[in-house]
């Protein structure tokens, strides 16, 4: 790609301020959970990694320090620190204080930019309680320091001992570079304190794309550190998200071009599993929702492959051209696409979709021509490719058939709903609510006990089919499945709509044992790979029923841990309980024991006479008003909301627990054997 010639205080565009960021931050940042607290470090390391893209920077560092104070570093050239012609003030304060105020507006600043609004160092500046930018350019050293996105004093040249709120060990030794350390704001994140696996996930994902700059990660607190560097960028990628997978060819395909400046990079492998695992970047931005450059791709694989299969008389002159739908299966692909920052255009300032719509001829172009010569290249490759394909499209074709004899027209809208469903009388999506239980016994306590205005019970028997290790057509044929599908309304496969679910939470309510857990991880497997956006649009709760009932005469507690169970048998023992029945919100939020409370064990409590401590090994064993109390009344219950925040390792963790890849699993159980709970 292109480099700039110079890099200076001329090149920084201002456009507004940062009380915005402040005032709506999730429109900036996403979310002030702990995903917003993360994206802040994104967007520094964002900054950083411009430079590299740039041509100017070959480390990036990540420092978590005590306190909660992160600092991201570069031996990059260095922000701009002479005073800014046009607003009178450093051209550093410009771009931490001021939004849309960077190098990535036009000429001369940067032409690849990952952040392409320019608002992401300003705006964790503005986000932040503390930061503190330090800057190493042309021999000289200045720094900066800001709370709440305004400046506490001016740029000046670091001193020999600074004083620093933050206790650190990092030594930073470059000439140039650029250094930010800040601690987020607790009046608007809900978490302060950065995880660091998380962060290890997202600096790695950079690496693998941004290949042959070093990445050092450390942790102060606990003293781990990760380095990552990666020569061969999205082949190593393809092979670590296929490394638990059987594979149809061993080594990835790969292209790369450069087309009218925009620099293409596709890596595809097939493994010989159901399911598609297709990741998007745009200038090293996860583009989550895909876009222009992923339908191009698309259109590319779809295209290259019938062309091959009728090549090789695979396909017939009077058979039908295989579809997107058949060529996803098995199918694990990375495309990354590297453009001028100054055309580029997302459709929301979080980047999840590319917009350019001149994009996609351009990969497809060069996928079609890359997947051609390797075809030729590789014939024995491009057999096993086309017989995958060819399978998938036969199975596509028997669960069509499938489809249509087990879910007519008029089931998806209700109108031949299951015979086991116990459907509520809210006909309004959002107000209604599915739970899924385990068992008959289950399910008629909760059939019982729940408010059938807004509460509909599905009671599955037994486990339902493990769909990590069949097609579609055989999962159809599951009678627990069909009638799941039918109550929820979505449809499945090709012609899913999830416009048609009739419930807005999907309620999994197991027994808390072995058994429970695994139908559970069925349940999730089947969502995950069937009927994802169940789970993104946020629909999916699991239940928490209570593990234990305490009872001293008419006095009742429910328990939802052994922690909770012995707090309150300690309570009970001193007798400084009361006669109310406590919410589970209530429950885990006692106040600390007093010193006469701590010194009691569990086992003195638990010998207590008067108090019977009953276990609940199944659903079935609560009357439906206990079920109804503790667990289905939104009043007291506990849910807790399934979400994907990581879709690569959510796949890997799915492939390996369900697939059929012995050894992974097996590595997983020893690995973890001594962390696990018996419940015997």
């Amino acid at each position: 790609m292109p480099q700039s010639s110079k890099y200076n205080a001329e090149q920084i565009q201002v456009l507004e301020g940062l009380e915005p960021v402040r005032k709506r931050p999730g429109m900036y940042i996403g979310s002030t959970d702990a995903r917003g607290l993360h994206h802040l470090v994104k967007e520094v390391v964002d900054n950083s990694v411009d430079e590299a893209l740039a041509g100017h920077a070959k480390n990036i560092w990540v420092v978590l320090h005590e306190d909660n104070y992160v600092t991201v570093a570069d031996d990059g050239r260095g922000i701009p620190v002479e005073i800014h012609p046009k607003v009178g003030v450093s051209a550093l304060e410009v771009i931490m204080t001021t939004l849309h105020a960077g190098g990535k507006f036009g000429d001369g600043g940067y032409k690849v930019s990952t952040g392409l609004h320019g608002v992401g160092v300003s705006a964790v500046n503005a986000l932040s309680n503390y930061l503190r930018a330090e800057v190493r350019r042309e021999g000289k050293a200045h720094f900066q320091e800001y709370s709440r996105g305004k400046a506490k004093s001016k740029v000046a040249p670091i001193p020999a001992n600074p004083v620093l709120p933050f206790k650190t060990a990092f030594e930073w030794q470059v000439k140039n570079g650029t250094k930010v350390t800040f601690l987020a704001d607790d009046t608007i994140f809900s978490t302060i304190i950065p995880e660091f696996e998380r962060l290890e996930k997202q600096v790695k994902q950079v690496a693998y794309l941004v290949a042959g700059i070093f990445f050092h990660l450390f942790d102060e607190r606990s003293k781990q550190q990760r380095h990552f560097y990666f020569q061969s960028g999205l082949a190593t990628l393809i092979k670590h998200l296929n490394r638990n997978k059987a594979l149809i060819h061993p080594e990835p395909i790969l292209i790369h071009r450069v087309i009218d400046k925009v620099d293409i990079e596709v890596a595809i492998q097939y493994n010989d599993g159901f399911n598609e695992n297709v990741e998007s970047f745009a200038n090293v931005v996860p583009t989550t929702e895909g876009g222009s450059h992923l339908t191009g791709f698309r259109i590319a694989l779809t295209r290259a492959i019938n062309d091959y299969a009728r090549k090789i008389e695979a396909l017939k002159e009077k058979d039908e051209n295989l579809t997107g739908e058949d060529i996803k299966e098995g199918l694990t692909a990375v495309v990354s696409i590297k453009m001028d920052s100054d055309n580029i255009q997302f459709e929301s300032q979080t980047k999840e979709k590319l917009g350019n719509a001149e994009v996609q001829p351009l990969v497809s172009q060069a996928v079609k021509d890359g997947l051609d010569m390797f075809f030729e290249e590789n014939p024995a490759d491009a057999r096993r490719i086309m017989e995958k394909v060819l399978l998938a499209a036969r199975a596509r074709a028997a669960a069509r058939a499938a489809k249509d004899a087990v879910i007519r027209k008029g089931a998806l809208e209700g109108m031949a709903l299951p015979g086991k469903l116990a459907d509520c009388q809210n006909r309004d999506a959002a107000e209604s609510e599915l739970y899924i239980v385990e068992g008959d016994s289950a399910g008629g306590s909760a059939k019982q006990g729940r408010d059938r205005k807004f509460q509909a019970i599905l009671p599955l028997r037994g486990k339902i089919l493990n769909v990590e290790r069949a097609r579609l057509d055989k999962i159809l044929e599951f009678e627990e499945i069909k009638c799941l599908v039918i109550a929820l309304g979505t449809g499945i496969g090709d012609t899913v709509d999830y416009s048609k679910t009739r419930y807005h939470r999907v309620i999994i309510m197991t027994d808390a044992d072995v058994d429970g857990e695994h139908i559970r991880t069925l349940l999730l497997t089947f969502f995950f790979r069937y009927l994802p956006e169940v789970i993104t649009r946020g629909y999916m709760y699991i239940a928490q029923p209570p593990l234990f009932k305490i009872q001293k005469g008419k006095e009742i507690h429910y328990a939802y841990s052994d922690e909770e169970r012995d707090g309150i048998l300690k309570e009970m023992r001193v007798g400084k309980t009361s006669s109310v029945i406590p919410t589970p919100s209530e429950a885990s939020g006692q106040a600390p024991l007093s010193e006469s409370e701590a010194i009691l064990s569990s086992d003195d409590v638990k010998k207590t006479p008067g108090i019977i401590i009953q276990r609940y090994k199944g659903l079935g064993e609560m009357n439906p008003d206990q079920l109804w109390e503790t667990t289905m009344n939104p009043e007291n219950r506990v849910l807790k909301q399934v979400t994907i925040e990581d879709s690569v390792a959510a796949d890997e963790v799915f492939t390996m627990l369900m697939g059929d890849e012995v050894p992974p699993r097996k590595r997983f159980i020893q690995t973890h054997a001594k962390m696990a709970t018996l419940d015997i």
